[in-house]
């Protein structure tokens, strides 16, 4: 006796970010999504670079009232 097989095929769900992504390449030409790519990381750098810096302040400030 043979078990009967069958093929299943799953179908992925696109996430949000996949949608996004296929409407802005629909809207945006290849130059224009690689800008707003490139801006976007930049913005997240800043952000980065921002919270160090605040970090950065207060261990000087901690220091400071240590050695006041």
């Amino acid at each position: 006796m043979q078990a009967a097989t069958s093929s299943v095929s799953a179908t992925a769900i696109p996430s949000v970010t996949d949608a996004l992504r296929a409407v802005e390449s629909l809207l945006l030409s290849r130059g224009q999504r690689t800008a707003r790519r490139n801006a976007w990381t930049s913005v997240l750098e800043d952000r980065r670079r921002a919270k160090d810096r605040t970090e950065a302040q207060h261990v000087l400030e901690a220091v400071a009232t240590r050695t006041s």
